[in-house]
């Protein structure tokens, strides 16, 4: 955000020690075998987002003798922070008709083809490290169909001073089905979560990171209805 530009990084873990004593290494390939631990608490996982970011990395330096340039390395490495499995409610149904579309006057509804559009989310409390899945059914459209598409949506939040920055932006977008679907057909929605696009869905004092799945509907006209969807991720055990 330009108007958080002047934030800086927030450090969350930092481990610093000597893998090797000095001393000089015999000709050939040396190995340093190293090891250290993460805190259980107080990381979060390894996200890679447009304005928020969480990344871990192992720095490595080598002091070279005099009149000799020293060695250096970084290497990123990914941090997973499993929970137990949350219990949820039952599937969620849901109805899309002209009646139910949002910021739309009530005096241009009857002129908007009839459709009735339902369906099923399994999840809304989703495990990321399994498919988000679901099911739509076209019950009736008097508008021929181009296309069915799900878009999996990240909404990044930064607070400072009072003062909150959020923007939304496009992870993903797969194409549920093309032309006009058969009538009462029961059409499974089926997505991956990407890896470290997507991460446990995360809210702090500082900063969000929340998500949201939009159900397109592409009509030939070029007319299109979204239904919005929040989310809540976490990663199962």
């Amino acid at each position: 955000f330009q108007s958080m530009s002047s934030i800086p990084p927030l450090s969350l873990f930092e481990n610093q020690f000597m893998a090797q004593q000095p001393g000089r290494f015999t000709d050939g390939m040396s190995q340093v075998p190293f090891k250290f631990e993460l805190p259980m608490k107080g990381l979060f996982e390894s996200y890679h987002g447009v304005y928020i970011s969480v990344s871990y990395f192992i720095n490595c330096s080598c002091e070279r003798g005099m009149m000799q340039k020293g060695l250096a390395r970084s290497v990123e490495f990914v941090v997973e922070c499993p929970e137990a499995t949350k219990d949820e409610v039952e599937p969620e149904p849901f109805a899309i008709t002209p009646e139910s579309l949002e910021n739309v006057e009530e005096s241009s509804i009857s002129v908007i083809p009839t459709f009735n559009i339902t369906g099923r989310l399994f999840h809304k409390l989703c495990p990321v490290n399994l498919p988000f899945t679901g099911e739509i059914t076209i019950q009736v459209s008097a508008a021929q169909i181009k296309s069915i598409e799900l878009q999996l949506v990240r909404v990044e939040s930064v607070m400072d001073s009072g003062n909150t920055a959020r923007e939304a932006t496009e992870i993903q977008n797969i194409q549920i089905g093309d032309g006009d679907m058969c009538r009462n057909l029961v059409i499974p929605l089926y997505m991956i979560f990407p890896r470290l696009f997507t991460c446990p869905t995360m809210i702090t004092d500082s900063f969000k990171v929340e998500f949201e799945v939009n159900l397109i509907i592409v009509f030939v006209d070029g007319y299109m209805v979204t239904e919005n969807f929040p989310i809540e991720l976490y990663r199962e055990k």
